[in-house]
């Protein structure tokens, strides 16, 4: 099943799933992924002096308007790896205010992490265009 379940201490439970993130503004390229952690996840500029640009400011809306297919050609969608920042789909579920760990399922185990890694970490879904795994929705990814 390629699905993600974000259940438990949460008061609304959410599946997500990462097969069509391909078309979502939200992805981030994993070249880019680490290089400057300094920087948001929705790539704003704190420069006060740069003019209003329209199509920058649509793509900071929370979820962005998917212009995602005039934007890049097809091919390089289909020719790079791509993570998804957890961070913007935590808050949908409403984490209870003692919610402090994160159970990560697998097939053959189990792992423990705390909710402060979780916000921070990625959903590695496409690599080269295609997804990971087809028994799998990714691989999580901490930053």
């Amino acid at each position: 099943m390629l699905i993600v379940q974000i259940e438990g201490n949460v008061k609304h439970p959410i599946t997500l799933d990462p097969t069509v993130w391909i078309f979502d503004d939200r992805k981030v390229l994993l070249d880019d992924a680490f290089k400057n952690e300094d920087s948001n996840l929705n790539g704003a500029s704190a420069d006060k002096d740069t003019p209003f640009n329209r199509d920058q400011y649509q793509q900071q809306i929370n979820p962005p308007i998917n212009e995602s297919i005039k934007r890049f050609d097809k091919k390089k969608v289909l020719e790079n790896s791509y993570l998804m920042p957890l961070s913007y789909f935590l808050p949908n579920s409403e984490p209870n205010e003692d919610a402090a760990k994160a159970i990560l399922h697998t097939d053959d185990d189990s792992v423990e992490i705390n909710f402060t890694q979780l916000e921070n970490s990625y959903l590695l879904f496409a690599l080269k265009g295609k997804t990971i795994n087809r028994r799998w929705p990714g691989s999580f990814v901490l930053r």
